[in-house]
């Protein structure tokens, strides 16, 4: 990790990964208990994909554009983003992982998961805020610090994966009121369908995870019961 302090003369520390679109990430705040919190936070790549990687001044886009991130709520993400300006980005494989983040309150002594494959620690800079549907929402710049890749594998696509993502994001939704419940509760289905016909034991037993935390299937099953 850096150290705080520098002289700032230091070349940019570049990103241990390629970021595309919206990039799936974990991160890790310190708190007011000096233990790091673990959330999950998408990671919107840099705007730099128009042909000028120079940038443009005079269109005021500088030649390396931060990479940002929103959060949505008072969470504990948003409260240590303010309270020690970063965290440290990681970037898993482990659906379990992904999942135990995004949807528990979960604590470590240490900021970077047995799981990363890569980090970057990252100032993070509030520059934009409002509210959607009753839910408050921050935006902020990212920019990285000190980075690692801890190891490197061939890059695989697993259908039962990206279904696990997307339902911890349907998951989280289900009390919100700017929501249908009957559409999330659909998509959940549709996901742990595709899980156990695509995904592999990890995530089988992160999804099995989600089951437990939410309850989402007695829901469902109620729902169904009730249309009869």
């Amino acid at each position: 990790m850096s150290d705080e302090g520098d002289s700032g003369t230091e070349p940019a520390v570049e990103w241990p990964v390629e970021l595309r679109g919206v990039t799936e990430t974990v991160v890790a705040t310190l708190g007011p208990n000096d233990r790091w919190n673990f959330a999950a936070l998408g990671v919107h790549a840099p705007e730099t994909d128009r042909g000028d990687d120079e940038g443009d001044a005079s269109a005021g886009r500088p030649a390396n554009p931060p990479a940002t991130a929103t959060t949505w709520g008072n969470t504990r993400t948003r409260r240590n983003f303010h309270r020690q300006g970063g965290g440290v980005v990681q970037f898993v494989s482990d659906p379990r992982a992904f999942v135990e983040a995004a949807m528990t309150i979960h604590e470590r002594d240490s900021p970077v998961l047995d799981s990363a494959d890569a980090w970057a620690e990252v100032e993070a800079t509030p520059v934009d805020s409002g509210a959607d549907g009753g839910t408050e929402w921050e935006d902020w710049e990212l920019r990285p610090v000190d980075a690692a890749i801890e190891r490197t594998r061939p890059f695989t696509i697993n259908r039962g994966f990206g279904a696990v993502i997307d339902a911890t994001v349907a998951a989280s939704r289900l009390d919100v009121p700017a929501f249908d419940t009957g559409d999330l509760l659909d998509r959940l289905d549709y996901f742990a369908e595709t899980v156990e016909k695509c995904g592999g034991e990890r995530e089988r037993e992160a999804f099995a995870r989600i089951d437990e935390l939410t309850g989402w299937r007695e829901r469902a099953a109620a729902r169904r019961n009730e249309s009869f």
